[in-house]
């Protein structure tokens, strides 16, 4: 069979532009129709390799990442009963990490800041009855500012160790008691070694004195130590090494009931003095806060107990006893997850003294920590404290003088 002849140049010409003007409408066809449906693929790819190379770059700058994802501020708190709560007077000044003690109708608040480079150095009185800050009277200048230990046997009070000063300042040894009657004040034997915000109770005739931040404001301390005394004069010229708490740290209640000495909740680790600082500035450092409850009945072994409903701590004078009950209202509890930023804690928990079980009874009428409790012809009060953001607060986070009481139904 005889090959085909070739294409004549004079055809071949025209119909090879043909072939490419139909390519072309081909392609343009097939590329418009795919621009509506890949266009955001292809945006989403860019995207990704965009912050592919932003996440790289930033490790490489040693940048973390932003965080994904949002979780509301709220997510530690616990189903509570909304209360009625009333607002008293406030405080004469705002406090935070001040101390308190109650001797019937009247709550004696003592020391604490009134912002990081002010410290007071005096106690306010509360009565109960009038509904009034009725007193005010000096504190030794030597005496420690803010996380102190503080008991009373119903006349005396005793307020021992503590941190001397603004800021972040070291705790010091020495130990104070007052004469409530009189208003006179007299020195115990000092520690061992400082303490920051150890628990502190009157139990047996002895005042113990355990676990607390040590020096470094940090580190937690496990020691104990008792001292005898009586009508607020020291028995012994020494304290006494008594059986170190399993848990150590800050920030707890110690609590005497029914014969038995229990600790509850607390935390290892605070804010520490930035090193080579002139005014000791606050910095933070890694916390962990508990809720463990230890019991001690003989004097010889801790027992521990069943945990508070979630870690909670700053509850040194948060608590009352009521028909058997410990109640303790607000705190601080662990960081937010994702913002690590401090949360403190709305609710108000009841520790069954005849069970020793817990439970959530109540809510505060906002998140508050180191509240000072008190409990009177059947009303609970708090004062004081650092408060979280509210209507009438849009700072995050304030220190208040304010008082609120609400009717207690157990």
């Amino acid at each position: 069979m005889a090959a085909p002849k070739p294409l004549s140049p004079r055809f071949a010409v025209p119909l090879a532009i043909a072939l490419l003007l139909a390519l072309g409408l081909v392609a343009d066809f097939l590329w418009s129709s795919s621009s509506s449906s890949g266009t955001s693929g292809r945006g989403q790819l860019a995207s990704a390799s965009r912050t592919a190379t932003a996440k790289k770059s930033g490790r490489a700058r040693g940048k973390k990442p932003a965080a994904e994802g949002y979780l509301n501020a709220t997510y530690a708190d616990i189903p509570a009963p909304r209360w009625d709560w009333e607002e008293m007077p406030a405080a004469p000044v705002p406090r935070l990490d001040g101390y308190s003690v109650q001797i019937g109708d009247l709550l004696y608040v003592f020391a604490g800041y009134e912002n990081l480079d002010h410290v007071h150095s005096h106690v306010d009185v509360y009565n109960f009855t009038s509904n009034t800050w009725t007193g005010r009277f000096d504190m030794p200048k030597e005496m420690a500012n803010s996380h102190l230990g503080i008991v009373t046997d119903g006349r005396y009070i005793y307020a021992l160790t503590g941190q001397f000063g603004p800021q972040c300042r070291s705790p010091i040894n020495r130990n104070f008691v007052v004469d409530t009657v009189t208003k006179e004040w007299h020195e115990l034997p000092p520690l061992a070694v400082p303490r920051y915000a150890p628990a502190t109770q009157l139990w047996r005739g002895r005042l113990h004195v355990m676990g607390g931040g040590k020096e470094d404001r940090h580190e937690p301390g496990l020691e104990h130590w008792s001292l005898a005394v009586k009508d607020g004069k020291a028995l012994e010229n020494e304290w006494r090494t008594e059986i170190p708490i399993p848990r150590g740290g800050p920030h707890r209640a110690c609590i005497v009931a029914n014969d038995k000495l229990f600790v509850i909740g607390g935390q290892e680790g605070d804010f520490m003095a930035k090193p080579g600082s002139p005014i000791f500035k606050c910095v933070r450092r890694h916390e962990v806060v508990y809720g463990d409850v230890y019991m001690l009945d003989d004097g010889n072994k801790w027992k521990q107990l069943s945990p508070m409903p979630k870690p909670n701590s700053h509850i040194e004078c948060a608590w009352v006893i009521v028909n058997n009950s410990v109640i303790i209202v607000g705190g601080t509890t662990e960081k937010h997850p994702i913002t690590k930023k401090m949360i403190l804690v709305g609710e108000v928990f009841r520790f069954d003294l005849d069970t020793l079980t817990w439970s959530v009874i109540g809510r505060m009428p906002f998140r508050i920590k180191t509240a000072l409790a008190g409990y009177w012809d059947g009303w609970l009060y708090f004062t004081s404290g650092q408060r979280d953001r509210g209507p009438d607060n849009p700072a995050p986070k304030k220190v208040v003088g304010c008082t609120w009481r609400t009717k207690l139904h157990l």
